[in-house]
């Protein structure tokens, strides 16, 4: 019974990181990108970036949806993260080609 603590918490460590994947994922995919490619790419992206990161790319959603990937790199860019940019392209260019497990 002593370990019932360390698996809530536990519990609760994955459940946290579940949650911003999934609205990252869901976000992705309001903006235009192929559910595969989004999921593909929420989850490189959560692990790489903070969770303030994530919340900046989630109002990009709120805006028209894009017509390629490289528009919405575009307006990732247009945030003005190096860090975004970065995790952003580096998921598209691996999830796109299928290099990402």
């Amino acid at each position: 019974m002593r370990s019932a603590p360390f698996l809530v918490a536990g519990l609760l460590a994955l459940s946290a990181c579940a949650v911003p994947e999934a609205k990252l994922r869901t976000g992705l995919v309001n903006a235009g990108l192929a559910p595969p490619l989004a999921a593909c790419m929420a989850g490189r992206m959560v692990d790489r970036l903070s969770l303030a990161q994530l919340m900046r790319i989630a109002d990009l959603p709120k805006a028209r949806r894009a017509e390629s990937v490289d528009q919405l790199l575009r307006r990732i860019r247009a945030l003005g993260d190096p860090e975004i940019v970065a995790v952003a392209t580096s998921s598209a260019a691996l999830c796109a080609t299928g290099l990402s497990p």
